[in-house]
């Protein structure tokens, strides 16, 4: 399923687009932009299962760099410190790595 089944193709645009500098990422203002906030948790799940690419039930660090070419294939891959300040922001278990409940928390209390 394309993420434009899900979210505008215009909202997923813009939104990877504001951060298409190198280390510009912020997820707080990039699951606004895209229209992942205020969409409900059981869209937020399907978006978590489109990111975890080898469908282990959780989103690590070498998925969660490539977090903007889940969303459309012309994003950028995320920096190592991007990569970091993201997974540090969603790994309230300290596994290191974000399962889908902390995903959508991530997502909400963007």
């Amino acid at each position: 399923m394309p993420m434009t089944d899900l979210l505008a193709s215009g909202d997923i645009s813009k939104a990877v687009e504001a951060f298409a500098a190198a280390d510009s990422f912020n997820h707080k203002k990039f699951f606004e932009l895209c229209g992942l906030k205020s969409k409900g948790p059981e869209i937020v799940k399907k978006v978590f299962h489109m990111l975890d690419q080898d469908q282990s039930g959780f989103i690590e660090k070498e998925e969660l760099c490539l977090i903007l070419k889940g969303f459309t294939p012309n994003g950028r891959s995320l920096s190592d410190k991007e990569t970091t300040v993201l997974l540090a922001a969603g790994d309230k278990d300290g596994d290191g790595k974000i399962g889908v409940e902390e995903f959508v928390t991530l997502v909400s209390e963007s």
